[in-house]
C-alpha cells in the first residue's frame, strides 16, 4: 500500500509544479532575470512562462524582448507585460498595445509601455509624442536591434 501513496503523492507533485501560470511579482524583492535589477515599476514588468511552467521575471518590457533572442520562442507558453493604465495587473502581451515615447520613461530607458486597449495607447500618443506598436510588430521592431 505504502509504494501506491508514494507514486499518487509523486504524481500529483509533478502535476501542480508544471502548472502554466503568471507567477505573482514581489515588487521591491523579486530581480529582473535578465538584468538582476530589483523590480518595483508597476507600469513596465514583464514575465514570460514557459510551456514547463517555469517564470521568468523581468522589471522592464524591454528586458523581456531583449530575453527573447537568446530563447527559442516557442518553448514559451505565456508572453506578459503589466498594463501602464492599470499598475500591477499582468496582461497578455499578444493582445496588448505597445508605446515608445521618450515623455513616459521605463526602467531600462527604451521608453516602452504596454496597454490592454487601443484605445489607451492612441489617447496617449495623442498627449505624448510617440510611436505605436502591436505585439509582432514590436518583437520585429526588437530582432533589428
Amino acid at each position: 500500500m505504502k509504494p501506491c501513496y508514494f507514486i499518487l503523492s509523486a504524481v500529483l507533485l509533478m502535476l501542480t509544479s508544471c502548472k502554466i501560470a503568471p507567477q505573482p511579482i514581489d515588487y521591491g524583492s523579486d530581480g529582473c532575470y535578465f538584468c538582476s535589477m530589483t523590480i518595483v515599476d508597476r507600469q513596465h514588468a514583464a514575465q514570460i512562462v514557459t510551456k514547463k511552467g517555469k517564470a521568468f521575471k523581468f522589471d522592464a518590457i524591454e528586458c523581456m524582448l531583449n530575453h527573447l533572442k537568446e530563447i527559442d520562442q516557442k518553448e514559451v507558453a505565456l508572453f506578459l507585460v503589466n498594463d501602464y493604465g492599470k499598475p500591477g495587473e499582468l496582461i497578455d502581451a499578444r493582445i496588448g498595445h505597445f508605446l515608445i515615447s521618450k515623455e513616459i520613461s521605463s526602467p531600462m530607458g527604451a521608453n516602452l509601455s504596454a496597454f490592454s486597449r487601443a484605445g489607451e495607447s492612441k489617447d496617449h500618443i495623442k498627449a505624448y509624442d510617440g510611436v505605436w506598436y502591436s505585439w509582432k510588430e514590436l518583437l520585429q521592431y526588437f530582432k533589428s536591434m
